[in-house]
């Protein structure tokens, strides 16, 4: 089997720390790949090391005249069994350039929201990360045997405490995590404000956006600038989960929550708005805690519950480390996608 894979998100993000995940995992179990993936020097070199051939392209709007015929040519030149694009732009791009290449594999979109399907209208198949995604799909009109549900993994690398004292936190302070971009659907607002009602607990923010500097000055507002850090983004997110003594996701719009998953891998017990994701990942008080969306009261008492009660977060913790190992572990995810793509193959 090969496979072509094609990637046009951002610097950086969830859908593109899984795809490099997925990408090393395949190659790992042998599968023939190449990759035609915007520049990213960072990501790409990652995908460089681990041996895996990529073009880059520039995937760009209405006057990039380049990409489409790269693209296409560089379906003719590896005549690949299968496509696989990650998201709008590269399902749109890549649909066409089949449509002028002289061999056309089977394209499959992927998806991880709830995404406008008229990107993906030259799609052979569409694999959504989530079961509400896939209903989505075919609510929308999608054939529902042309829709399939695959879960992402996740590292579940154990990592190293950082010193509290080198972060300004209290050795004896209840120690909050989040992270995702700042970003509005990530409601980092509405976990300022719980903040507020849990006094003498600190959070660490990892993560950049357009939002950063709104939060900065919301949480001087609210007075707990002074228990907030942000960090920016951070490439150390095991060493920030040991270091914490819980993940909070407080989300408005998730449609699955990586995070949520990799605190389980490693460990770390859970609070979470029940944004679709988390409200499917999570069976509330068993792996994990859920609050209602946008409600700042009740996500601090989920968390004053869990850092009053620490027997009961190691008991939601290790629950959530099964749950992880049952379903959201790498050997497990890269079997589902290597029986779908046997299945298309053949």
């Amino acid at each position: 089997m090969k496979l072509l894979q094609t990637m046009a998100g951002g610097d950086v993000g969830g859908a593109e720390e899984f795809f490099v995940r997925l990408v090393n995992a395949l190659h790992r179990n042998g599968v023939e790949q190449r990759l035609v993936v915007r520049p990213n020097d960072a990501r790409n070199d990652r995908l460089r090391v681990a041996g895996v051939p990529l073009v880059e392209l520039p995937f760009g709007g209405s006057l990039d005249r380049r990409t489409m015929s790269a693209l296409s040519a560089e379906i003719d030149a590896f005549e690949p069994d299968l496509a696989v694009s990650w998201m709008s732009r590269a399902s749109q791009m890549t649909g066409r350039a089949i449509r002028r290449s002289r061999k056309a594999p089977v394209l499959l979109g992927r998806l991880g929201g709830y995404y406008n399907l008229k990107y993906y209208a030259h799609c052979d198949h569409l694999i959504g990360n989530t079961p509400g995604i896939v209903d989505y799909l075919v609510s929308e009109g999608w054939p529902a045997d042309r829709g399939h549900f695959v879960p992402n993994f996740v590292a579940a690398d154990v990592g190293r405490p950082i010193d509290r004292a080198a972060l300004g936190v209290p050795d004896a302070a209840p120690l909050l995590l989040a992270a995702g971009r700042l970003h509005r659907n990530k409601a980092f607002d509405v976990l300022l404000s719980a903040l507020k009602r849990v006094p003498d607990a600190y959070v660490l923010i990892a993560g950049n956006g357009e939002a950063g500097r709104d939060l900065e000055v919301l949480a001087h507002k609210l007075g707990v600038a002074s228990r907030t850090r942000f960090l920016g983004w951070r490439g150390d997110m095991a060493d920030l989960m040991a270091t914490a003594d819980m993940l909070v996701c407080p989300s408005r719009i998730e449609p699955l929550g990586n995070v949520v998953i990799e605190a389980w891998a490693r460990g770390l017990p859970v609070v979470a708005a029940a944004a679709a994701g988390p409200a499917w990942l999570i069976r509330e008080g068993e792996d994990g805690l859920l609050a209602p969306l946008e409600d700042a009261a009740a996500l601090a008492a989920a968390i004053r519950r869990l850092a009053e009660a620490p027997q009961q977060a190691a008991t939601m913790a290790a629950a959530g480390r099964r749950r992880f190992e049952a379903e959201f572990a790498e050997e497990a995810v890269v079997g589902r996608f290597l029986t779908l793509f046997d299945r298309l193959c053949s």
